[in-house]
């Protein structure tokens, strides 16, 4: 398995941009895909982007689509999310998660998940 840390999230206006980072450690990073998830008060967790383990195939969830933009670097061992023209609606804590199989936009497909960062985007 993989042990995953958010970098700090962050304060935004609306139409502004936040870079989302996640430190994988373990000898296997490059062997999973790794996925964005986002949970916001009362709401369920949900996915956000997904990326295979080259980074060659790139998901994302219809509300982020075009705007977000999920990225790795295995050589580091990092996943990025660059957010763009941020929202109200993104205010939400954003998690990264490993993903060895599986549907990719479900939880249970991920084994290994970040602490969790928040990111919060005002009007």
């Amino acid at each position: 398995q993989v042990q995953l840390v958010e970098s700090r999230g962050g304060l935004a206006q609306a139409g502004e941009s936040l870079t989302l980072s996640c430190a994988a450690s373990g000898r296997t990073f490059s062997g999973y895909a790794m996925g964005w998830f986002r949970q916001a008060p009362g709401k369920e967790r949900e996915f956000v982007a997904h990326i295979n383990w080259s980074g060659m195939r790139t998901n994302y969830a219809d509300s982020v689509n075009g705007r977000f933009t999920i990225s790795r670097d295995n050589a580091k061992k990092m996943v990025y999310l660059q957010m763009n023209s941020l929202k109200p609606e993104d205010t939400a804590v954003y998690y990264c998660a490993a993903h060895p199989l599986g549907d990719y936009k479900l939880r249970d497909s991920y084994e290994s998940w970040g602490q969790g960062t928040q990111v919060t985007v005002s009007s």
